[in-house]
């Protein structure tokens, strides 16, 4: 009876279970070691898996990203040749707005000036790097182009504003500063991954870090880093919504009408050898061609065999 007494007693008061419990400290880092053993699994992990399949193929986006910043940062480093990247790749809130929408694709490959380079490359590569293996190519283009010209209309509306604006106005001297180029990109696809995976700790990383810019340095890039944050947010959680049923279908455009079926060639063979009701006859070159009189066997042939027998 005693061994029965202890397990009552051990689990009838409770102390012992809850001596075994683990304590708030314990729960809480268990919640952040599988919340980060999760955002790897989803982030890093399967992109570079698919990465692996794909072979350099799955780097074409961030390849020509890269190559693109720094063959522009060389160009910029001559006199001549930081003229020509203005005028090709230089977004301006002062600039007409065809001419800045006309520039905005370039722009993703023109670095700013002040930040320095190389650590902006890396950043830039893992970037679209992740994006490309996790999204895909047509998405991660549209995210990153969405994000910047988010950020760059802003600026504009910011301008037009006026300082005196609640906060929210830019004085007309920073229509003279150029745009943020490849990093509102960046910010916007780090931003998207993290919510399209739900990895809440990519996203305060990348969120924060920029909320601490735009307090610690505010100028015109913070804020269209932040516009970039926000319309990345709106884009991920617009991610997988159903169309609304007054927006037409896109691809309904793109459908080729159906043609009509042609009926059967031949159906069923009926009772006696006829074809079946509802069915087509057969055009003559398939029916089997009649035995010519050559080929026909003599009545006298056949008397000739009986005699025989």
């Amino acid at each position: 009876m005693r061994p029965v007494e202890e397990r009552r007693g051990a689990t009838g008061g409770g102390g012992a279970v809850r001596d075994r419990a683990p304590g708030l400290p314990a729960r809480v880092g268990a919640f952040v070691l599988r919340t980060l053993r999760n955002e790897g699994r989803t982030i890093f992990v399967d992109p570079v898996r698919r990465l692996l399949g794909r072979g350099p193929a799955g780097l074409l986006l961030a390849g020509v990203a890269v190559g693109g910043v720094i063959f522009f940062h060389a160009l910029a480093q001559r006199p001549a040749g930081a003229d020509v990247v203005r005028a090709v790749g230089g977004v301006q809130g002062d600039l007409p707005l065809w001419l800045a929408l006309l520039r905005t694709p370039v722009s993703l490959y023109v670095p700013a000036l002040d930040l320095p380079v190389w650590a902006g490359i890396t950043q830039l590569f893992l970037a679209f790097a992740l994006a490309e293996n996790s999204l895909g190519r047509a998405r991660t283009l549209a995210v990153a182009y969405a994000t910047t010209l988010a950020g760059t209309l802003t600026a504009r509306v910011m301008i037009m504003a006026g300082p005196d604006r609640w906060g929210f106005g830019l004085p007309p001297e920073a229509g003279q500063v150029l745009d943020t180029g490849p990093s509102a990109a960046v910010v916007g696809l780090f931003t998207y991954i993290s919510v399209v995976r739900r990895a809440p700790v990519v996203f305060l990383l990348t969120g924060g870090s920029m909320v601490w810019e735009s307090i610690a340095k505010p100028n015109l890039a913070g804020r269209e880093h932040l516009v970039a944050v926000a319309a990345a947010i709106v884009l991920g959680l617009l991610h997988g919504r159903r169309r609304p049923a007054w927006l037409p279908d896109p691809r309904g455009l793109l459908r080729r009408t159906k043609r009509p079926k042609r009926p059967k060639r031949s159906g069923p063979a009926g009772p006696g050898g006829a074809a079946g009701p509802g069915s087509v006859a057969a055009p003559d070159s398939a029916a089997p061609a009649a035995p010519s009189a050559a080929e026909m066997p003599s009545p006298r042939a056949d008397a000739r065999v009986n005699m025989d027998i």
